[in-house]
């Protein structure tokens, strides 16, 4: 340990000696500054003797204390007194704050003064107090945001909790009765002890009797605990029932000083309770009642199978026990004949019984009704037909018996037979019908084809003509090739004649030969081009043509409105523009000839609607499971009554010559067929557009009242 050198007296001696045999953190200062320090202090600070030795107290401070420790050691060495205690944070090394309260007194040794200061350590105290402090904090907070209503009470009565529930059940704010004894106010119009102040007064069983009687119960889980259903007629517009119970506070010694008390809105279970007494006596009563209306059923029902119009019999062990009126005619038995016959008698034979016997016997076995219509036998022998409904008499015991009910269908069966005989008569006519329409079809499809086959001449003729036309000069450089094969032989027979090789290069130059190589290439290549465009345009007409297949399958739409545009294209080119905007698209499982006419309607249409130079565009696309194509043109539209009647048979806006008036109504039909439909939209002077939806997978595909998404054209 390290000492102040000019201090080295014997009073500073003894004065060291002092300050380390304290047990608190000490030092001895003179004029401020330490000149011995304990090792209490050392450990307080986290600094070594050596280090304190010299420095003056001040410095080991946080800066807020210092200015009352600099009064209070000047106080003490100067003028002798006593300062007050200065609460004050030592300052460790590390930057850390030791919370202490430093004592001051002035010692004289050889007549010299110097101060002695002791330092108490209150980093304990204060965190004994601040867990104190957050545990109060935290138990506030549990009773104050709990959902059962609770308050609590000191020994003094006084409320000191009163929680949020308890605000929302009593109406009445935690600022009204915290700190007061004004809790009762809450649940009497007088004042009287709450359940909570008899527990802090320690009152006995017989007083808590007197107030609360029969509704009061001793706590079987907490010690002194009571608890209390009583009804308050204060809360709310009817009054509630409210179990509450109370439970005393005991401190560390076990000693009372205070109580808590909850509260439980039990209305609705009172109320419950209540109902259900009602309830049971009720039940009673109906229980009566019903007895009396199931003895009144009976006999009811007794007279509705006497009188009812429907065959009703009961049948046990094979033997008709028990038949009504209605039973007995149908069969053709008077009375009570049937009573006693066997279930075999009403069949038409042996095998009819054992087969009808093994359909439902193995059903009524389980308890499963039957419902079922078969020949049966009338009393003189005739066959009726008759709708049998069975069922047994006891689910749980099917070999009771079995009640059934009878109608003579044999009216209805003849009617039925009629029917069907319609209905065949009817599906031949459907048949037939559909014919007429393939037939109407094609002939419609050949009527276009007649309509535009001098356009269709005209498409085959241009290649043809240019075809040719180049033929003619094809033969004039085969001549000349063949010239010049004759000048090479001639050549070749007098080898080194000046005059042949002057005649074979002036033959070369005759014909051209370099632009021959050249030109030919071209030349075939243009043929064959002319002859591939009569090929595709006799192939698109010989597949548009041809009579329409049945069968179904996944097709190009595309490629179907590129096949119809090249068969109609005479008819277009001259009137408009055709601008292709088509989105790859599935396979569409269809018949393809018949929507390349629909396709071929709408696009011929669209270039009549267009007077002198428009443009016809195509488009295509797919959603939600539906295809469709759509041709709009720049025409002068149709107004709403054209719109109205454009699928009519024969309905036609063109001139006599120019349409038959089915090519709409047709195109109709063959979408519907496909499980499609036709949008249209058009307005005088503005165009037309119209849209062709078609399900992907075909119309088998389709559910039930499907329908294609909804368009809505762009502006």
């Amino acid at each position: 340990m390290t000492e102040a050198p000019e201090q080295q007296t014997p009073g500073a001696s003894i004065a060291r000696e002092i300050v380390h045999a304290v047990a608190v953190p000490s030092a001895l200062l003179d004029a401020g500054r330490i000149l011995s320090a304990n090792d209490a202090l050392c450990r307080l600070s986290a600094r070594s003797a050596g280090e304190l030795a010299g420095l003056s107290l001040l410095d080991l401070v946080d800066v807020d204390s210092r200015p009352p420790l600099r009064s209070a050691l000047q106080d003490c060495a100067v003028h002798g007194e006593h300062p007050p205690v200065v609460s004050a944070s030592i300052v460790t090394l590390d930057g850390g704050l030791r919370p202490v309260e430093i004592h001051a007194r002035r010692v004289c040794f050889d007549d010299h003064a110097q101060v002695v200061v002791t330092c108490v350590d209150l980093s304990d105290v204060m965190h004994v107090q601040s867990s104190l402090l957050k545990m109060t904090k935290m138990l506030s907070q549990i009773i104050d945001g709990a959902s059962v209503p609770s308050l609590v009470i000191d020994k003094q009565h006084r409320v000191t909790h009163w929680n949020t529930a308890c605000e929302r059940m009593t109406g009445i704010p935690r600022s009204e009765v915290l700190g007061s004894c004004d809790g009762w106010k809450a649940f009497y119009p007088e004042k009287r002890p709450l359940l909570a102040e008899m527990i802090v007064d320690g009152v006995d069983e017989a007083t808590l009797q007197s107030y609360y009687g029969g509704h009061m119960t001793l706590s079987s889980t907490t010690p002194g605990g009571v608890e209390v259903e009583a009804f308050f007629p204060q809360f709310g517009p009817s009054g509630k029932w409210l179990f509450f119970t109370a439970a005393p506070l005991h401190d560390a010694q076990g000693r009372v000083i205070g109580a808590i008390e909850t509260l439980q809105d039990v209305t609705a279970r009172r109320v419950s309770e209540d109902a259900l007494l009602q309830h049971r006596n009720e039940l009673e009563k109906t229980v009566r009642q019903r007895s009396a209306e199931l003895a009144a059923t009976a006999r009811n029902l007794e007279m509705f199978i006497v009188n009812s119009p429907i065959g009703v019999a009961y049948t046990s062990g094979g033997i008709i026990q028990r038949v009504n009126p209605a039973m007995a005619d149908m069969f053709g038995y008077i009375g009570r004949d049937m009573i006693g016959l066997p279930g075999r008698a009403v069949y038409l034979s042996d095998a009819d019984y054992a087969s009808f016997g093994r359909y439902a016997g193995p059903r009524l076995s389980q308890g499963d009704p039957i419902h079922s219509e078969m020949w049966l036998r009338h009393a003189d022998g005739h066959a009726i037909w008759v709708q049998m409904d069975a069922h047994v008499a006891d689910t749980s015991d099917t070999a009771q018996g079995t009640w059934w009910m009878m109608q003579d269908r044999s009216d209805i069966r003849d009617a039925q037979a009629q029917l069907q005989a319609r209905v065949t008569e009817l599906h031949t006519m459907n048949r037939q019908l559909e014919e007429a329409q393939n037939q109407l079809l094609q002939q419609d499809k050949m009527a276009s084809i007649g309509q535009l086959a001098a356009g269709v001449a005209h498409e085959i003729n241009n290649p043809i003509g240019f075809v040719s036309s180049n033929l003619n000069t094809l033969r004039q450089y085969v001549d000349g090739l063949l010239g010049l094969s004759e000048a090479c032989d001639a050549t070749l027979a007098a080898p080194g004649d000046p005059a042949m090789v002057r005649a074979l290069a002036k033959k070369r130059e005759d014909i051209e030969i370099d632009f021959l190589r050249e030109d030919l290439p071209v030349l075939l290549d243009e043929c064959a081009e002319g002859l591939g465009r009569v090929k595709k345009i006799v192939q698109d007409l010989k597949d548009f043509s041809r009579v329409d297949q049945s069968d179904w399958a996944q097709s190009d739409l595309n490629a179907g409105l590129e096949s119809t545009l090249n068969v109609v294209r005479h008819e277009v080119k001259y009137k408009a523009e055709v601008i292709k905007q088509l989105a790859p698209l599935p396979l569409v499982t269809c018949l393809l000839a018949q929507l390349n006419q629909v396709f071929m309607n709408l696009v011929v249409n669209a270039a009549h609607a267009i007077t002198d130079r428009g443009t016809i565009t195509l488009l295509s696309g797919v959603e939600q499971g539906w295809a469709w194509v759509q041709v709009e043109d720049t025409g002068c539209g149709m107004s709403a009554e054209v719109q109205r009647r454009m699928f009519e048979p024969f309905f036609t806006t063109k001139d006599v010559g120019k349409g038959t008036g089915l090519g709409m109504s047709l195109s109709f039909s063959i979408v519907q067929k496909h499980g499609g439909a036709i949008q249209v939209h058009s307005a005088l002077g503005r165009g037309t557009a119209i849209r062709v939806w078609l399900p992907v997978d075909g119309p088998q595909s389709l559910a039930k009242d499907a329908k294609p998404p909804l368009w809505v054209p762009a502006s």
